[in-house]
């Protein structure tokens, strides 16, 4: 406990110091700027403005008001982050919901770190830091990775060494970003998964995408039967023929075989025999997808 009366007291202490105007901070070399970046230091709320390059745009109110409740209880655990923009402004790189928290329950300083960097410097960090979260969306990250490209000019091996993750990690989520729009959303709300997403972005035209994605929503797909439904999508409708089959395959089958693929999530095997009879086989992968196949068929009767 004294030691925490010590580094808050410490804080303090730093605070009046960034307050005199005689001893303004502007760089990492200028006097006291060692008592100060990188330390803990206790700072107005109101001398604090929002990152406007933070990479998160969405946050829940129930969840604030829980961060709230918390720190109305025990304080601020972890610091902010901050960068020093002029004589008593500063603005965030990371700490939003904490900082927003704090805000909301009527608190009028928040402990902080104080960091000297540029608007790319600072970009970085926020995003860095955003990918590193454990709650976000899967397109959430993507459009963190595509910014560090963009705006940053990492390569993807260079963004592997910043946030720790594999190349082929970072490749998977940004491809996520050729999906249409509302299956983005989708997935930013939960309705499927990133695996679905990872699925579909095999299909190039965004309309046929949507097709998907209305028969994962309607039919309640899993993923593998999604990859199949993709697979369907992307191979010829026609059938292998067996020895002894008939080497031509009637127009209406192959039309019938593409509506039963798409109905079913599946690709149906169809097998002509010479004088015109066949045989229709549904696969299904696991008792889960035979129930949901079973319930599509009793539907049709």
């Amino acid at each position: 406990m004294a030691k925490a009366t010590k580094k808050q007291a410490l804080g303090r202490g730093l605070s009046a110091l960034l307050k005199d105007p005689e001893n303004d901070i502007k760089s990492a070399e200028d006097k006291n700027a060692d008592k100060v970046v990188g330390n803990i230091v206790e700072l107005d709320l109101a001398s604090i403005e929002v990152n406007p390059f933070q990479p998160r745009t969405n946050f829940n109110e129930d969840s604030l008001k829980e961060l709230a409740s918390s720190i109305r209880e025990l304080g601020v655990i972890q610091p902010i982050t901050v960068r020093k923009l002029a004589f008593n402004k500063y603005q965030l790189v990371s700490g939003e919901r904490r900082f927003r928290a704090s805000r909301l329950i009527g608190l009028e300083t928040i402990p902080a770190y104080i960091r000297i960097a540029n608007d790319q410097e600072s970009l970085e960090m926020a995003l860095v830091e955003n990918i590193q979260r454990q709650d976000l969306d899967p397109i959430e990250i993507a459009l963190s990775y595509q910014r560090l490209i963009d705006e940053i000019n990492l390569t993807q091996e260079q963004m592997s060494d910043r946030v720790g993750k594999k190349r082929s990690t970072i490749a998977n989520y940004l491809r996520l970003l050729k999906l249409d729009p509302i299956i983005q959303t989708g997935m930013r709300d939960g309705f499927i998964s990133m695996g679905h997403g990872r699925a579909m972005v095999n299909i190039e035209n965004q309309i046929d995408q949507l097709e998907v994605y209305e028969k994962i929503i309607t039919n309640k797909l899993s993923v593998r039967a999604t990859e199949q439904l993709v697979k369907n999508l992307n191979s010829p409708n026609t059938s292998n023929l067996e020895k002894g089959e008939s080497s031509e395959i009637p127009k209406y089958i192959k039309k019938g075989v593409k509506e039963f693929s798409d109905y079913f999530g599946h690709k149906i095997d169809v097998k002509v025999a010479k004088n015109g009879s066949g045989k229709i086989t549904i696969p299904f992968h696991s008792e889960e997808d035979f129930n949901r196949i079973k319930k599509l068929v009793q539907r049709a009767k």
